[in-house]
């Protein structure tokens, strides 16, 4: 398959469709960091998504505008709101593919107006002991499958005892988003043998 995986920098997705032979490409308007730049497309992901013919595209379109969890934000600076509507309008464009297409956010707060999600799905779902709900839109796509139940991991306690999420997730280093955007391998195995047909 000819696959595109759309806003991807870490090319996780893409090395787990390349190991099943597929044809796979991750695009950013970064470079890439995962060691394979001839399967990187640096470009406007739209414009790539729209100029080939594409058999399956997983996007991960930026969601710093668009999660509940920084929805508390929009009422402190009201910049956030223009950026907002950019980043609906990006997503948008994604959910407009006619083609199969996944697309991948966080759960969205109800000021993004977002498509309803087909599903949820969590990295303890697929082997990995962390926990990170994510809402699949799919499209010609069918649901993902778990594979292998895990622990949900470490936890992160706040100073009131009560338990504030994954470690994991508390202990990103240097650039958060950019690191806690990053697809869990077991979920990416997942996209690739259930969404690749030979």
């Amino acid at each position: 398959m000819k696959v595109l995986i759309a806003c991807e920098e870490s090319q996780t997705v893409c090395k787990a469709f390349r190991e099943l032979g597929h044809e796979a490409y991750s695009c950013d308007i970064q470079d890439c960091s995962g060691g394979h730049p001839e399967w990187h497309i640096k470009d406007d992901a739209i414009k790539i998504l729209y100029s080939e013919n594409w058999e399956m595209v997983i996007a991960h379109p930026p969601c710093t505008y668009l999660a509940n969890s920084g929805v508390q934000h929009l009422h402190k600076d009201p910049s956030r709101w223009d950026k907002l509507k950019d980043g609906r309008n990006l997503f948008m464009k994604f959910y407009e593919y006619t083609g199969p297409i996944a697309i991948e956010n966080p759960i969205p707060h109800k000021y993004a107006k977002l498509p309803p999600y087909n599903q949820i799905i969590e990295p303890y779902y697929f082997g990995d002991e962390c926990t990170k709900k994510t809402c699949l839109w799919l499209k010609n796509v069918p649901p993902l499958i778990y594979t292998y139940i895990v622990s949900k991991g470490a936890r992160y306690i706040g100073p009131d005892g009560k338990s504030k999420g994954s470690l994991w997730y508390a202990m990103a280093k240097g650039n958060k988003g950019k690191e806690r955007s990053k697809t869990f391998p077991g979920i990416a195995k997942a996209m690739a043998t259930q969404w690749g047909r030979s």
